[in-house]
């Protein structure tokens, strides 16, 4: 029997946990027809065989119709989704894992125009500015019909094989009641008395009791702290968690600090990199204090000695690795083995968050199987022929790839330009907010140390360097470097230089500096703050509607903090035509695509983000002498099944070229490129 407190089991009412690792409800908007259907059921069975004790899914499934989701939730309202709730119930219990499910309704958090184009309703008159829709004040024949829904769905959730649920109170509907900060209403309802404002949360609990019965297990998710002046308070929310206790119809409290309604209150709330790691957790265990009850909690907890710290020192029961399991789904497996070195470590980027809330999927930014469990695997398994893999370029492709080449049991050699591993990757980790962006480097790098991978850095290798070696696969990871060349006006412009050179302090900010942004990435942003943190006065200028659209909601919020303060301005839908040199001067022309209008502006420094042109000379050196010539079967790619292009007889080896060598994208892609390609060689 281990004496790791994250390895001893907890008994939930019935339900026997077998440790104290659980991921936490959350919506990775894999569902197909609000279905959570074979894609969903794999994701969580992968955890879940790894040896986590408890899987909540779902972030939220919606109850009601006027409740539509806003980034694909499961629709619990529907009766068709109790199959597909069986499915991934049986898909976890497999492995003996707890399941639950998270119940909402979104109320003001969503929008009319999406579902059955019904309008939201909410305690509140005051549309929430993250959504932006203008809600109903709800009436009382919604509040019946809601409590209604709210017990409908528990009763397909537990039809569905689920152990429990758990009803989110955090900025949706259930919360925006119990907020004094969003309830409009007089009455027993009304905002009054804590009594009144809890009522409905309560009375969704006694609904779903009646239903189900008491064995089913009730949990809630909820605000105990909203952490803004006129909110719930710190001492409110001590005295709501004894309230919930005392109703003997609660089985776990989920504890949440902060509000979700802006952009920064839920970056607070869910910190990303560079913040704080568990900034709330000791609030959490204040919780459990005063109640004694089942207590659970997820805020950046990333690491094992977090997790380890919050039940060995009695703040929590369960404690929630989310993010951290998506970077590594595999962690209480490894935990147990004795391999916690071996763990891929959560980054903090929030690219898995930030992509949902722009309706895309949550994917991580480096481990690209996640989410793809149906056909990218987590474990590499060996190869049948033992091959010669040459590599070039350390950035986070060519490691990937030398990393899954290694596993799969090849000879992997690798060649690097630089001095050090990194690329792009190394560049980012300059700023000190994003320095944990360097694990994606130092993790592939210590896999590849334990499977004798062989480096030659400070090598800018050539066709006679790879050919040496009889390679049986050359993959070219090269990356590339900035494009200075406007399309407006061709050729490289002599007096701009690039947001790397400004990152890198290669280049020292100047004066008055225009920084124009046309791939909208960090990059820009990153100059920016180098720029205005030494006292320059910046501009950014972007063609696009909107400013930095790939940084997305959660990433744009500290780079907003530490520029606002600052002489920054933003202007969009002005595009950079050119710019001359005037002396010690600069003169950019500024136009517009929008009209024909165009004016001039005098700046000490043009800065350009503009994407990068691939590194692509040795690749083309080298595609004679290779068998297919560099052609990809896409078909072959996409359906997981090997390269088997032969285009030149003659040809020694098969030769691919991945990430930015190929074109300007991003660290996910890049990674993704090499482990799709790399897993069938």
């Amino acid at each position: 029997m281990s004496t790791d407190p994250l390895l001893q089991p907890f008994q939930l009412k019935h339900l026997r946990l077998r440790n104290r690792i659980m991921t936490t409800s959350h919506e990775p908007a894999y569902p197909q027809d609000g279905m959570p259907k074979e894609r969903y059921a794999a994701y969580h069975a992968e955890r879940a065989k790894a040896g986590v004790a408890l899987a909540m899914t779902a972030g939220s499934a919606a109850v009601s119709r006027d409740s539509p989701p806003v980034f694909n939730n499961i629709l619990a309202y529907k009766d068709e989704v109790v199959p597909w709730i069986q499915n991934l119930t049986d898909a976890v219990h497999e492995h003996d894992c707890a399941v639950m499910i998270q119940l909402t309704h979104l109320g003001r958090r969503t929008n009319w125009n999406k579902g059955d184009w019904l309008p939201s309703v909410s305690s509140s008159k005051h549309r929430e500015p993250a959504h932006r829709a203008y809600p109903k004040l709800i009436e009382d024949w919604d509040i019946d019909r809601i409590i209604n829904d709210f017990a409908d769905a528990a009763e397909r959730m537990e039809a569905g094989g689920m152990d429990g649920i758990e009803l989110q109170i955090n900025g949706h509907l259930l919360d925006q009641f119990w907020s004094p900060l969003t309830n409009d209403l007089v009455g027993p309802y009304g905002a009054d008395t804590l009594e009144n404002r809890m009522r409905f949360p309560l009375d969704v609990v006694d609904a779903i009791r009646k239903r189900i019965g008491a064995e089913f297990i009730v949990g809630l998710r909820y605000t105990a702290d909203e952490a803004q002046e006129g909110g719930i308070t710190h001492d409110e929310g001590l005295e709501i968690s004894k309230r919930l206790a005392n109703t003997g119809q609660v089985d776990f409290l989920n504890i949440i600090r902060g509000r979700i309604h802006t952009d920064p209150a839920m970056t607070d709330m869910i910190p990303i990199q560079g913040m704080k790691s568990a900034p709330h957790l000791d609030f959490a265990g204040e919780v459990r204090k005063a109640t004694g009850m089942p207590t659970f909690h997820a805020a950046r907890i990333p690491d094992v000695a977090t997790a380890r710290h919050a039940v060995q020192a009695g703040l929590l029961d369960m404690v929630g690795m989310t993010r951290a399991h998506m970077a590594d789904p595999h962690i209480v497996r490894k935990i147990i083995e004795g391999r916690e070195e071996d763990i891929r470590p959560c980054v903090g980027a929030t690219y898995c968050l930030d992509r949902i809330y722009q309706a895309g999927e949550a994917l991580c930014i480096h481990n690209a199987a996640t989410g793809r469990e149906l056909s990218m695997p987590h474990d590499i398994p060996v190869a049948a022929i033992k091959k010669t893999v040459v590599i070039i370029g350390a950035g986070p492709a060519g490691l990937e790839a030398a990393r899954v080449a290694a596993e799969r049991g090849h000879n992997v050699s690798v060649f690097e330009a630089a001095a050090e591993a990194g690329g792009q990757v190394r560049l980012t980790a300059q700023s000190a907010r994003r320095r944990e962006m360097i694990a994606i480097i130092d993790w592939r790098m210590a896999q590849c140390a334990a499977r004798d991978v062989a480096f030659h850095f400070n090598t800018l290798a050539e066709a006679d360097d790879v050919t040496a070696l009889k390679p049986d696969v050359v993959i070219v990871a090269t990356g590339g470097m900035p494009n200075l060349e406007l399309f407006e006006q061709r050729g490289e412009q002599a007096h701009v230089v690039s947001a790397w050179d400004i990152i890198s302090g290669d280049v020292k900010p100047a004066g008055k500096v225009l920084i124009y942004d046309e791939s909208g990435d960090h990059p820009a942003l990153q100059a920016a703050e180098v720029a205005a943190s030494a006292g320059a006065c910046v501009e950014i200028m972007t063609p696009d509607r909107t400013f930095s659209p790939d940084v997305m909601a959660m990433n744009l919020v500290p780079y907003m903090r530490s520029l606002q303060d600052k002489d920054v301005t933003f202007t969009v839908t002005r595009r950079l035509m050119g710019v001359v040199q005037q002396g010690n001067k600069l003169t950019a022309t500024i136009g517009t695509d929008y009209s024909d209008h165009t004016y001039e502006t005098e700046v000490d420094q043009v800065v350009v983000n503009y994407g990068t042109l691939p590194l692509d000379d040795l690749y083309f050196d080298l595609k004679p002498a290779s068998s297919n010539l560099g052609e990809v079967d896409y078909d072959a790619l996409i359906a997981g099944n090997p390269q088997t292009v032969q285009r030149n007889t003659e040809g020694a080896f098969q030769l691919f070229r991945i990430g930015d060598a190929v074109s300007a994208r991003n660290t996910h892609a890049a990674i993704y490129d090499a482990l799709r390609l790399v897993k069938d060689i």
